[in-house]
């Protein structure tokens, strides 16, 4: 059963700044966590309920897992010096 993939504003924001060359590899990443919310790689982010990161290079996605209603929300997407700031 594969989960639905919610981007907030932020994270719609923060992908159009990504560079080309790396939009493509953390698109691939951001729609396989439909499949497998928590795959290899992935860690909780700890003083948070519910937020989960996983790595792609120097970006980090942000994102939560809602498991009764099959949802993950990627909250941001963005470089790793910054991308936990505001969170």
């Amino acid at each position: 059963m594969a989960f639905t993939i919610y981007l907030t504003k932020a994270a719609a924001k923060d992908l159009a700044a990504v560079p080309k060359k790396s939009l493509q590899n953390i698109d691939n990443t951001i729609r396989s966590l439909a499949d497998n919310p928590r795959p290899p790689g992935s860690i909780k982010l700890q003083g948070t309920d519910n937020l989960y990161r996983i790595r792609k290079g120097d970006f980090r996605i942000i994102y939560s897992i809602e498991d009764e209603a099959l949802i993950v929300s990627v909250i941001r997407v963005g470089n790793r010096r910054d991308v936990y700031r505001g969170i």
